[in-house]
């Protein structure tokens, strides 16, 4: 098991160290959150984002929906999008805010945000894993790659029970039910 975390404002990469999603990526990823039947909402740049776990930039949770502004990092929607794909359907319908979740499902999240990201042109898992380094997700072996390499199977063996993967590592585009 790996020890993974996304630490808060504190360990935040310079702003334009990692892709925002207002750098031609929001058409994209609302189509994509959109076929896993997630809405994407955008706030203007500037104005709090509702449902901030950890305070803007990084995307929030409310409603029913990921809320973002232009600044948001690509890797912060697509984590806060997974944390809503991997929670059962009885925390989905009250989320607000705090996703919670236990250590095997935190570590699904990171895994389902990258494999995500290879369904973005222009970003990728290559860069969706350095952009979560340099942002400051905590990784035992160090970096977001050596996990995914060496210690993500337990990951996604939780994505197949749970319905998000087929047995051959595919995404299904569906939720946990």
């Amino acid at each position: 098991m790996s020890a993974v975390s996304a630490t808060g404002p504190g360990g935040l990469a310079a702003p334009g160290a990692v892709l925002a999603i207002g750098e031609g990526y929001t058409s994209q990823i609302r189509s994509l959150l959109g076929s896993f039947g997630l809405k994407l909402e955008c706030v203007p740049r500037g104005m709090p984002i509702p449902g901030s776990y950890w305070g803007e930039p990084e995307a929030g949770l409310l409603a029913g929906a990921v809320w973002v502004r232009e600044d948001t990092p690509v890797h912060s929607v697509l984590h806060e999008a997974c944390h809503v794909l991997c929670m059962d359907g009885s925390r989905r319908v009250a989320l607000e805010r705090d996703a919670g979740g236990d250590f095997d499902e935190e570590n699904a999240v990171c895994c389902l945000q990258i494999l995500l990201a290879t369904e973005l042109a222009g970003v990728g898992a290559e860069r969706l894993m350095r952009d979560m380094d340099a942002w400051g997700y905590t990784f035992r072996l160090g970096s977001a790659g050596a996990w995914y390499a060496h210690e993500a199977d337990d990951a996604r063996a939780w994505l197949m029970r749970h319905g998000l993967l087929d047995t051959r590592g595919r995404l299904t585009g569906r939720a946990r039910a």
